[in-house]
């Protein structure tokens, strides 16, 4: 049975997010929706939560119904109450005493530890605030879930907790979520809608099962496009020559088959449906300068520590090679940001870090989980033109080729999309054209597109990197060597798939 139906929906802001989708959502399902940053997802989620009016269209929620909508950040008003305070002020206020019990029943459910759930938001990580907004939902005990982008600020660790948890939800309760994660979204849904502005596909499947059907599915619209299209230029090419036979002759008849053929070849092109094409929200473009060096930095033990001093763990003797693509592995606090951190200082500064040899020759392009490389009070356009010295025209080029538009260019970074600033980093590492990049979270803020650009732009340039990423799809089309940090030790493994195995297991 539907709970919530969708006929003919669609919302339009400067131009159509999505049109005409027809939609069912009942018990059982666990939808995943797709699609490119700032194309929807949000929107859609606010529509199905009764927040938001769409432009056009119908949608039908069953009586009474309750909707549980898990959105993105938490509000301010909302960081100085604990962990507890958040869920339990969900609550409603008539039955707060009597069902309080409810709020230590879901926060155990997502293993929230004792000692966290008394703590003021403001004092947890990105992660732990996820965790509290959708126990703050989950304990209204909604009709229906709704997820915006989940596993956002979480560690593998907690994206295998959240996984176990959706997995064990009562069947009778649809989850809907909006997510970027491939790997997740494989794990946790049996359905996937790929948002687009004109018909928007839904397949009974997870993502990437249903990734190749919609793959299959354009593949198949375009071929018969360009058949049509070919068809009709055909017939009108008939068309010409029996006018002119026509006009020569006098006969009626071909004056009659002319315009036949003209009416044929119109309807055909304009029944005619061109493949979808996805409007890229940016594209990423890396390169690569090369070196003739074949080792660019030797590790010889060396102690990665805390600011004041406390060991984290220890290097053992370790080089990184010219096409080398290390990825570094380890729970959240091993020291995994530190490690970046300290290799980045001994290419800044040569000599300054001990124990850690660095070629001359190696040119760093470095991005961190808070793209601090791009400055927010800074703007796109100075940032490129100044300190690149392109030019202002072709600085314009590159930022709107790069998803930054003109109008959007002279404004502060801080005012970009988290997408937008992730793909603005990416094109000032392309021209800082370094031969070895230093990565930590780089698929932070990416759609999937923009992961599977930066995937191809990697591959494509045979990029020397050392990254650390919370994105398994992304590790493992990545990755060729593995390094992971256990019991204060920086080890070698041969596959990532071990250290992922307590997460995935949940998805057999």
């Amino acid at each position: 049975m539907a709970l919530i139906s969708l006929k003919s929906l669609g919302v339009t802001m400067s131009a159509p997010l999505f049109s005409n989708l027809d939609l069912t959502i009942g018990a059982g399902d666990r939808l995943g929706i797709v699609a490119a940053n700032g194309r929807g997802k949000s929107t859609l989620l606010k529509c199905l939560a009764g927040e938001l009016d769409a432009t056009a269209g119908d949608i039908t929620r069953s009586r009474g119904l309750r909707v549980g909508h898990v959105e993105q950040s938490l509000p301010d008003a909302l960081l100085d109450r604990s962990f507890h305070q958040v869920v339990a002020d969900a609550l409603p206020p008539e039955q707060a005493d009597s069902v309080l019990w409810r709020v230590d029943v879901v926060l155990d459910s997502l293993d929230v530890p004792e000692d966290m759930r008394n703590r003021p938001m403001r004092a947890l990580s990105g992660g732990w605030q996820r965790l509290a907004l959708i126990a703050r939902v989950w304990v209204t005990e909604p009709d229906v879930l709704l997820l915006d982008e989940p596993t956002d600020h979480l560690d593998l660790a907690k994206i295998g907790q959240l996984e176990t948890w959706l997995n064990a939800l009562p069947r009778e309760v649809p989850v809907v979520i909006a997510s970027h994660d491939r790997a997740f979204l494989d794990a946790t849904t049996n359905r996937t809608l790929f948002l687009r502005p004109e018909e928007s596909p839904v397949f009974s499947l997870p993502y990437s099962r249903a990734r190749q059907a919609l793959d299959e599915v354009d593949a198949s619209t375009a071929r018969k496009f360009e058949r049509d299209v070919k068809i009709a230029q055909q017939l009108r090419k008939q068309a010409a020559k029996l006018n002119n036979i026509g006009i020569n002759s006098g006969s009626d008849l071909l004056t009659v088959k002319t315009r036949q053929l003209k009416e044929r070849a119109e309807k055909l092109k304009d029944a005619a449906v061109a493949a979808h094409r996805e409007r890229s929200a940016g594209a990423i473009r890396l390169a690569n300068r090369g070196t003739h060096a074949r080792v660019l930095i030797t590790l010889d033990d060396a102690a990665v520590a805390t600011p004041n001093g406390t060991l984290l763990f220890r290097t053992g003797k370790r080089h990184i090679c010219q096409d080398d693509r290390i990825v570094l592995l380890g729970r959240n606090g091993v020291g995994k940001s530190r490690f970046i951190s300290m290799i980045r200082a001994a290419i800044v500064e040569p000599g300054m870090v001990e124990n850690v040899k660095v070629t001359p020759s190696t040119v760093l392009g470095y991005s961190d989980q808070a793209l601090s490389g791009i400055g927010g009070d800074d703007t796109p356009l100075a940032t490129v033109s100044r300190r690149f010295d392109v030019g202002e025209q072709r600085a314009r080029s590159l930022l709107a080729g790069a998803g930054v538009a003109i109008e959007m260019q002279e404004r502060k970074i801080g005012a970009l999309s988290g997408g937008q600033r992730s793909r603005l980093m990416m094109l000032v590492l392309r021209l800082i054209n370094p031969n070895f990049y230093l990565l930590d979270e780089p698929t932070n803020h990416l759609d999937i597109d923009g992961q599977e650009a930066l995937e191809d732009e990697l591959l494509k340039h045979q990029a020397s990197c050392l990254l650390a990423s919370h994105d398994r799809s992304f590790i493992r089309a990545i990755g060729n060597r593995f390094w992971l940090i256990e019991k204060r030790r920086l080890i070698e493994v041969d596959s990532p798939e071990a250290f992922f195995r307590p997460v995935t297991e949940t998805e057999s």
